[in-house]
């Protein structure tokens, strides 16, 4: 039996890039996935095409920046079956800018998708994650939380915010059968990264620093965040994986 087999699964920014992956992943492994993006054209595309692969899939236009919209989405994903296994919080966006010229306005850009989306998803899926009576919550985190690069302070910043409240959702949410996970993706080539991986010399620097020598992909990555959402981690809870060919090893 495939190891997601008649769950449901919801995946945030799963338009394209790291989400997708993961939600072709998740449904080639027997999940129903809801796929959530801000462009609801992408998600749609994307769900078409798991169906034309024989997956079930549906999706989900909303903003995880905005609080009615993402009870919303809720609400759509409890008419399934009323309940969640596997939340993915995965939506966000890259900002590059110098700390001394971001204004408050910079910093909200960057925090509104990534840690309060990552809270608003998980508070309005409370309920349907308990119900499912064992479920497990992986969110995207970053090499980013732990090593760092200039111009990206308040990308740093709420990767780090990110890993902590995963652990602290972990201890938090585990009465209730709920497993929290979180994954720390390096450099994967997808649009939001390309400016890096697509860069001869800057491309050459990082991989000089990544002992594989070589940048993952995001079928790669798809396949941790399975590892996370499946039973295969059941007792696993409150941990961060690294998925950067180990890069976080040798990095200065």
């Amino acid at each position: 039996m495939a190891r997601l087999q008649d769950r449901i699964a919801l995946i945030t920014g799963a338009g394209s890039g790291l989400g997708l992956a993961t939600a072709k992943l998740f449904a080639a492994e027997g999940a129903h996935v809801v796929l959530n993006d801000l462009n609801g054209e992408a998600a749609e595309a994307g769900a078409a095409e798991i169906r034309e692969a024989g997956g079930a899939a549906s999706f989900v236009q909303a903003d995880v920046t905005d609080e009615d919209q993402v009870r919303a989405m809720a609400e759509a994903v409890g008419k399934i079956e009323g309940k969640l296994h596997v939340l993915v919080n995965n939506a966000g966006n890259l900002m590059r800018s110098d700390f001394r010229h971001m204004e408050d306005a910079d910093w909200e850009r960057v925090l509104n998708p990534h840690l309060w989306g990552t809270i608003r998803v998980t508070r309005a899926c409370f309920r349907l994650l308990t119900a499912a009576k064992g479920a497990s919550v992986v969110n995207l985190s970053s090499i980013m939380a732990t090593q760092h690069l200039r111009q990206l302070s308040a990308y740093s910043t709420v990767k780090a915010a990110i890993a902590g409240m995963s652990r602290a959702l972990a201890v938090e949410f585990a009465p209730y059968n709920i497993r929290v996970n979180y994954m720390c993706p390096g450099f994967i080539p997808t649009g939001l990264t390309n400016r890096y991986t697509d860069h001869p010399q800057v491309s050459q620097a990082l991989l000089t620093q990544t002992p594989m020598r070589r940048f993952g992909t995001p079928d790669e990555v798809a396949r941790v965040a399975l590892f996370l959402a499946s039973d295969d981690s059941a007792y696993t809870t409150g941990e961060g994986i690294m998925v950067d060919g180990g890069m976080s090893l040798n990095l200065a």
